[in-house]
């Protein structure tokens, strides 16, 4: 593996990174606050180091498998670290684990954060902290095969490092294309929801923050009370849409900007995805009535949105949960495990694979039966490859394999059984919130700087479904 070659690819990065970190400063004029000069220094040394390290480290045009893993583990690692800039240098704050902590959480689309007194802080820091989602919602690397075709390196190794679930699909033969095809999909869902949102009485502002952390599925609020500050019916519906739709396999929502609608439900996964989604609305509804709520609407409202939020993984709140009947609980807490569709901006162990292992369950019970019988896994018409069926396999004993030796680490630094294991699943899965003493009217500020050097790392797994970090870690990896 060529590490100056991988150098030299983080180097343009974070030339991109000190592009985004001007964004705020237009928000920074408008509300009059002293953060110009903190965004213009952090964009200054992104933009230095960038160029530095593109100087220094050309090298071939050839990307290579390897090269794919570590330039997409790194990136987030780098984007995370130089992101935490502004925090610092505004003194918002002043732990640089805790800024780098909301940074992987913000870029990583989790949405967990430290922050005690979100209102308090300056409008273009908690735009940048929003922007962070809406930049890692669709992924640092299929942003730069966007907008970096210059960069004469073959992208589908990064793609198929970057992109969620258990296969890339490919909407153009040329991945820089199907990366512009993603990110136009993104964008015009992300200004539909900011009008509707603004036509529901939020500020230019506040909607586009909330519509980054909604399409992006992360959930970071301008409001210490999230979504439930607005106390609205109509922002709480719109936004309970959107986080769907950001839960659904994005190459489905081109197919219906091009008219053909009806590929929705002609996908299996989306079906099952939409019963998962009104088979657990309806499951809170039930033991919500008359012991939480005793309208049906505001029953159908707060249980809905909940549902949407923690199974897309987004992790907005309306209600605290913590105070639902123990069962509401137990489903919320299956559901994040789950996750959003593959191809979506969500977290989580991805609806397909939950549904292939089902799948491969009820065939083993059948082979029991008809032992001789040869019967394929299938999702909708197509046949499941042996591989790709071992891959999931695999990707679901690794995924509970951290979640309970990151609990340990947790329990092991003095946080309870329920809030250590809470928190893990609530990071793993790109969640946010999680029970106990980091559930949702709480947040991780409490939790001791060596579990949060934890869930940094659940983060960065989660988001890049452990296989692509992990394999950093193989002495094999870094053999010729």
């Amino acid at each position: 593996m060529k590490i100056t070659f991988v150098l030299h690819i983080l180097g343009a990065l974070l030339i991109c990174l000190s592009l985004s970190l001007l964004t705020p400063i237009p928000f920074a004029l408008y509300f009059h606050e002293s953060t110009i000069s903190t965004f213009a220094e952090s964009a200054l040394i992104c933009l230095v180091s960038g160029l530095v390290m593109m100087k220094l480290c050309a090298g071939k045009k050839e990307l290579s498998l390897r090269e794919g893993f570590a330039v997409v583990s790194f990136g987030w690692l780098f984007f995370a670290l130089f992101g935490a800039l502004p925090y610092l240098l505004s003194g918002s704050i002043a732990s640089p684990l805790d800024a780098v902590f909301e940074t992987m959480s913000g870029f990583t689309t989790t949405g967990s954060t430290i922050l005690t007194e979100i209102e308090h802080l300056p409008k273009s820091i908690l735009f940048w902290r929003a922007m962070t989602h809406w930049i890692g919602g669709m992924g640092i690397i299929v942003l730069s095969l966007a907008i970096l075709p210059m960069l004469g390196v073959g992208g589908m190794q990064l793609f198929q490092a970057e992109v969620p679930g258990p296969t890339a699909d490919r909407l153009k033969p040329r991945i820089q294309d199907t990366a512009k095809l993603l990110w136009g999909v993104y964008v015009i869902l992300t200004v539909a929801e900011t009008l509707l949102l603004m036509a529901g009485g939020m500020s230019f502002y506040d909607g586009l923050c909330h519509a980054f952390a909604t399409l992006a599925t992360g959930g970071f609020s301008t409001r210490n009370a999230s979504v439930a500050a607005y106390d609205s019916g109509y922002i709480d519906a719109v936004i309970t849409l959107f986080m769907f739709l950001a839960g659904v396999n994005f190459s489905l929502h081109y197919y219906a900007l091009k008219g053909r609608v009806g590929e929705y439900f002609r996908n299996e996964e989306f079906r099952f995805y939409l019963f998962i989604t009104v088979g657990a609305t309806a499951v809170l509804m039930w033991f919500n009535q008359g012991v939480v709520y005793e309208s049906v609407i505001d029953n159908l409202r707060y249980s809905a949105f909940q549902t949407a939020s923690i199974l897309t993984t987004t992790g907005f709140g309306t209600a605290d949960f913590e105070l639902w009947p123990v069962l509401t609980q137990y489903v919320l807490v299956f559901l994040m495990f789950i996750g959003g569709c593959a191809g979506s901006t969500g977290g989580g162990m991805k609806v397909a694979r939950i549904l292939l292992l089902f799948k491969h369950g009820l065939v083993q019970v059948y082979r029991l039966i008809h032992p001789r019988a040869i019967k394929l896994v299938k999702l909708g018409d197509q046949a499941v490859a042996p591989e790709v069926m071992q891959s999931i396999l695999g990707f679901f004993a690794l995924f509970m394999g951290v979640f309970v030796a990151a609990s340990f680490l947790l329990a092991a630094t003095g946080m309870d059984l329920v809030s250590s294991g809470a928190a893990v699943i609530a990071t793993l899965s790109n969640i946010g919130p999680g029970l106990g003493t980091v559930g949702p009217v709480d947040n991780f500020a409490h939790v001791p700087a060596f579990g949060k050097a934890v869930l940094v790392l659940c983060m960065l797994l989660g988001r890049l479904e452990l296989f692509t970090v992990l394999v950093l870690f193989l002495p094999s990896f870094w053999r010729r």
